[in-house]
């Protein structure tokens, strides 16, 4: 039988090198691109256990559940660990950042996610990574929520490990991953006698065998089909203009914030300052006596496929996430999500004005 996804031909290095290339352009960076072959915490987990260890101390920005992970990776290889948590509902600093260095002058490593999808609040990489520079640290980044829904300059910015996926405003899939590596940290992570070797989560065997060798073989067999859906999401970002698919964004979250004020019965923006705010995704605060949860399967009863969720773990009560990323950064699916919610908050006994709602989304648009 054939199948589209089967009996394809052999992904070439020279493909796998040309995907590489685009997505280097996308990001518009001169430094090393390496795709990795699975979700993007394989590269992120490969960057801290090839950059640090013990002897290294780290600053880790927590401003949601990934800085908390990479906290916990950085400490499992030997690392002093100095946590710079924030509250959820805001951003960290560049000032926050040059105080913590004060303190600890010692720090050479710092890890920061730019955009949290799932607290919905986005951090000011460009300033940050102005004192970072200052201080000689190593600067590793997770991008994979902000990529293509805000502006990603790694190179300008002083990033010298920045991690993307995919799955979220590219509009692509899950399974398959990228990260840019500066000449320093490649040095830092030659250096470092605990770095993976000859492992999945080794990113120097890819800079020895892969890049060292001109890009002429590959290490094992890709991912065929998430390559080839790596290099459509590209393709559709060039066809647009990233600009667009950016503004796009900043769009949808503008008019899902506005909305929500417009709608009434308590729904609120989680993330308290709209400057603060992730253009991939908006996080609501539900009203005092409302469970997140049940507001959100009263909201997809009608239509499942709609980007609304709850938050997770202890945010599942409180807060909804509108994921108006990728194919989903539009008119057409904010102006659903804003109607389902309003239908739901309505059903669990709040007065809602639906029609302000609607028309915030169409205003915000309108002017865009």
């Amino acid at each position: 039988m054939t199948h589209p996804f089967l009996n394809l031909a052999p992904l070439t290095a020279a493909r796998f090198a040309a995907i590489e290339d685009r997505v280097a352009r996308l990001l518009s960076t001169e430094q090393d691109v390496v795709i990795t072959q699975g979700e993007a915490l394989l590269p992120l987990e490969g960057c801290i256990r090839g950059a640090a260890g013990p002897g290294t101390t780290a600053l880790n920005v927590i401003t949601g559940p990934y800085g908390q992970t990479f906290g916990d990776w950085l400490r499992d290889c030997g690392a002093t660990v100095i946590d710079l948590a924030v509250p959820f509902h805001t951003a960290v600093t560049a000032v926050r950042i040059r105080e913590a260095f004060a303190a600890h002058p010692e720090i050479d490593f710092v890890s920061l996610v730019h955009a949290e999808a799932a607290t919905g609040n986005t951090n000011p990489v460009a300033e940050i990574g102005e004192v970072v520079r200052e201080h000689g640290a190593l600067f590793m980044l997770d991008a994979v929520a902000s990529v293509g829904a805000e502006p990603l300059l790694p190179d300008a910015w002083g990033v010298d490990l920045c991690v993307i996926g995919a799955q979220k405003a590219m509009g692509g899939p899950a399974g398959v991953s990228a990260v840019s590596v500066s000449s320093r940290a490649w040095a830092r992570m030659a250096a470092n006698p605990r770095a993976p070797r000859r492992s999945y989560l080794s990113l120097l065997d890819w800079k020895e065998r892969w890049i060292g060798g001109g890009r002429k073989a590959l290490l094992h067999a890709p991912a065929q089909l998430e390559m080839l859906a790596l290099e459509a999401c590209v393709e559709r970002i060039e066809v647009e203009g990233l600009e667009a698919v950016m503004a796009r964004h900043a769009t949808a979250a503008a008019a899902t914030r506005a909305a929500a004020l417009a709608l009434g019965g308590g729904l609120e923006p989680y993330v308290y300052e709209a400057g603060d705010a992730a253009p991939v995704a908006t996080t609501l605060r539900t009203p005092t006596g409302v469970d997140a949860s049940e507001l959100v399967a009263r909201a997809l009863a009608a239509d499942p496929a709609l980007p609304v969720v709850a938050g997770g773990g202890v945010l599942a009560k409180e807060m909804i996430r509108v994921n108006h990323y990728g194919p989903d950064a539009t008119r057409g699916a904010v102006h659903a999500c804003v109607a389902a919610l309003g239908a739901a908050l309505t059903e669990s006994g709040r007065s809602v004005d639906l029609e302000a709602g609607r028309r915030a989304v169409t205003e915000v648009w309108a002017e865009a």
